[in-house]
């Protein structure tokens, strides 16, 4: 049987997974650099907190948490259909700082800084799953579809227009194809994934506030892309195991809580940059971070 540890980390692998496989859609799979994914992971994570708390089934809520993220990737691929590259990636950050802002000020739905504890573990056909090992299976079946849908999508003649896109944008629109509504659909599907990544979350740990949900929780998503590749569903599965597994001998050694946290982030800077330098296209990524 696994230590209660380990299946605490396998966990949050399965959840990484989701949260990384889906940038990955929006990223490697059709260019669109997004830096506020880490935002639609928050209101998924807030949509599915809220409506159990409010006494719907986990079902209800897990899926309002994706549709919810879902519909805020629709009206972010609006105002930024016409950008590109570093231009795209700050106004999908400053998305990102606006949903924090809500998450923080909002103290009538959100609580504000003192978050949403008690939230319910989930529940499905009168089965809880209260314990860490079937949360664990629940996390692992929920992961395994994700990666089947979009590695589908991605075999799909849509997928292969969603790479027509990121390679070239302006060739795709000559042969008449609507740009437009294919990112739409792109990072709308890419943040409903995000969102049931939320949910899982906030269902695991019982209690969220705005800080799970800041530029630093985004660094470790968006390093597991790279790292293991754009356009590599497997490579950010790998990439996913590794940088959960890797920072935690740290804890072991016998540093104090407050190194911890500051030593992981240098971990995860050094590997990006080891990738970048020795391996830009990750362990099997097919295009190159431009």
């Amino acid at each position: 049987m696994f230590s209660a540890y380990f299946i605490h980390l396998l966990i949050l692998v399965g959840i990484y997974v989701i949260l990384a496989i889906s940038l990955q859609l929006a990223v490697g799979f059709t260019g669109l650099l997004n830096l506020g994914h880490i935002a639609f992971y928050c209101v998924g994570a807030y949509t599915s907190a809220l409506l159990a708390l409010a006494g719907f089934p986990f079902w209800f809520a897990f899926l309002s948490a994706g549709i919810m993220a879902m519909l805020f990737g629709f009206l972010l691929s609006i105002p930024t259909n016409k950008l590109k590259g570093d231009y795209l990636a700050l106004a999908t950050l400053g998305f990102s700082f606006v949903i924090y802002a809500v998450a923080l000020n909002w103290t009538g739905l959100t609580r504000g800084p003192l978050g949403l504890p008690g939230i319910p573990r989930p529940s499905l056909a009168g089965f809880v799953f209260s314990n860490n090992f079937s949360f664990l299976i629940l996390t692992f079946v929920i992961g395994l579809i994700s990666y089947l849908i979009i590695k589908r999508i991605i075999a799909s003649p849509f997928g292969k227009v969603l790479e027509a896109v990121r390679d070239d944008e302006l060739a795709t629109k000559v042969l008449g194809k609507n740009t437009f509504k294919i990112k739409t659909y792109a990072l709308g599907i890419s943040a409903f994934f995000a969102g049931i990544a939320g949910s899982l979350y906030a269902h695991y740990i019982t209690f969220i506030d705005p800080s799970s949900f800041t530029l630093l929780q985004l660094i470790p998503v968006l390093t597991i892309v790279i790292i293991g590749g754009l356009a590599s569903l497997k490579g950010t599965v790998i990439a996913s195991i590794i940088l959960v597994l890797l920072p935690e001998p740290l804890r072991f050694i016998g540093f104090p809580s407050s190194i911890v946290g500051p030593a992981r982030q240098i971990i995860y800077a050094l590997l990006l940059l080891l990738i970048l330098i020795y391996k830009p296209k990750g362990f099997s990524g097919k295009v190159k971070l431009e």
